[in-house]
């Protein structure tokens, strides 16, 4: 018998526009509710969620810079994904690139019948209004770059995050996005030769079967490799190592850390494009793995220091977070507590041992808890996917059934998407930075480093005391 299931089964991951009929099918309407909602609650991840989360981790005289890159960056990449990065993500191409045919939003938006085009789902004849999922693929962008600013924070000039945000997107996020998540939908896999085709014109990394329900490699492995790259290239804040960088408010990245867990749901949740039992599953994974991961930081923390300590509570449910989001559509809830038990352990090690052998200032810890974290839960995906384990198994769309996977088959297929993932970023991440120091220079003088880059940058103060 021909050995064909991770190369004809279509995976539950994030999908893609499907092709419009005079047919198609009308969408739920609670889909797209529950669809725009998460949209929403992916918005309040980023702006203030992970604006205030980090803005709280550095010292005052740089708080607004924080505030700023975020806000920014978020508004830089939602315009640059309607412009050329969704359709470069999610529409066919090649396996790392998609095509044009959806640039500046075209074709998606018909003004002589006032219809919008569907997109598709993971069940056959379902969809949603295809600016729905523009725009809630749209927030996983904007967050992902975002994410890369903890790593060389209270140093680089604004103008050179400016720029550096767009080469990364275009070269490291979007076609990281089409190689896991691009397939032409379930409908597409009538028969195993169609399925064939169909799983050609995918992404490279759907290709091979790798899993990532909602950004393990696509969001977390990324950023977390070309914040790491960046601390390198960048180098070490003045004082480093010298001096007491404190966190100025822990109350504002507590703040922050419990708007990134409310949001988070709509990250995970939502990327079952569905408001069913797939969408379900991921948001009761999303919980129970951010408590475990919280609980076993906080833990080990008092185990090993002595204290309990707020900043390590909640350094805990992000890394339970980050280490879910691959995994949470996939696993049982007994995998996806063993998921957060262990994050919490490996992320505190990530932020501490390995930093320390890494050498580099990583100012926020963006590899050692979203680096570490995601390769963490990628590899943990292909172990708690199998059914002796609880996972779901995989679909096999061209019978309708739900076919078990093999943990050291798929734990190979998701390494490869590890390596990949830090591979073509960090490569691609430097390059940005090399080009970015040669044009404009990435980091502000030492003088205005000390002085902070809330006025030097911005010419405004956090706190007028």
């Amino acid at each position: 018998m021909k050995k064909w299931p991770f190369y004809l089964v279509i995976l539950i991951g994030l999908g893609l526009a499907a092709p419009v009929f005079a047919d198609a099918p009308t969408p739920n309407k609670g889909d797209t509710a529950w669809m725009l909602v998460s949209t929403l609650l992916v918005i309040m991840m980023s702006i203030p969620g992970l604006a205030l989360f980090y803005g709280g981790l550095v010292r005052s005289k740089n708080m607004l810079s924080i505030l700023m890159q975020v806000f920014s960056i978020f508004a830089l990449i939602t315009v640059l994904w309607a412009i050329y990065g969704y359709s470069l993500a999610f529409t066919p191409g090649n396996a790392f690139f998609g095509g044009l045919d959806r640039l500046f939003l075209k074709g998606i938006y018909d003004p002589m019948t006032g219809t919008v085009a569907n997109a598709a789902t993971f069940s056959k004849g379902v969809v949603i209004p295809e600016f729905a999922f523009v725009a809630f693929q749209a927030t996983f962008a904007a967050i992902t770059v975002a994410l890369t600013v903890g790593a060389f924070a209270e140093r680089m000039k604004f103008s050179a995050m400016m720029l550096f945000s767009v080469l990364w997107f275009t070269f490291a996020y979007i076609p990281m996005a089409h190689m896991v998540w691009f397939w032409p939908g379930p409908d597409a896999f009538t028969d195993a030769d169609a399925a064939t085709a169909a799983v050609a014109a995918s992404g490279w990394l759907f290709q091979k079967g790798a899993l990532d329900f909602a950004g393990g490699t696509v969001v977390h492995i990324n950023a977390g490799i070309a914040g790491l790259v960046g601390a390198y290239v960048i180098g070490k804040r003045v004082g480093h190592g010298k001096e007491a960088f404190t966190p100025h408010s822990l109350t504002m990245t507590m703040i922050g850390a419990s708007l990134l867990w409310v949001g988070w749901f709509g990250f995970n949740a939502g990327s079952a494009l569905e408001a069913g039992g797939t969408a379900t599953l991921a948001f009761i994974n999303t919980l129970n793995a951010t408590a475990a991961a919280a609980l076993s930081w906080t833990f080990a923390e008092w185990l090993l220091k002595g204290k309990a300590s707020m900043l390590g509570a909640v350094s805990g449910a992000v890394a339970g977070l980050v280490a879910i989001t691959p995994a949470c559509g996939w696993v049982g809830v007994g995998g996806a507590l063993v998921i957060g038990l262990t994050a919490g352990v490996v992320c505190l090690w990530g932020v501490s041992g390995l930093k320390k052998l890494l050498g580099a200032d990583d100012a926020l810890d963006v590899f050692g808890v979203h680096g570490i974290g995601g390769i963490l839960g990628a590899l943990l995906t292909g172990v708690f996917n199998t059914w002796s384990l609880g996972g779901t198994g995989i679909i096999d769309y061209v019978n309708n059934t739900i076919i078990d996977t093999s943990i050291g088959t798929q734990v190979w297929i998701q390494a490869q998407a590890v390596l990949t993932a830090l591979i073509w970023s960090g490569v691609v991440a430097f390059v940005c930075y090399k080009l970015v120091d040669l044009i404009i220079g990435l980091r502000v003088p030492e003088e205005e480093e000390r002085e902070g880059l809330d006025t030097t940058q911005h010419g405004e103060r956090a706190y007028n005391l």
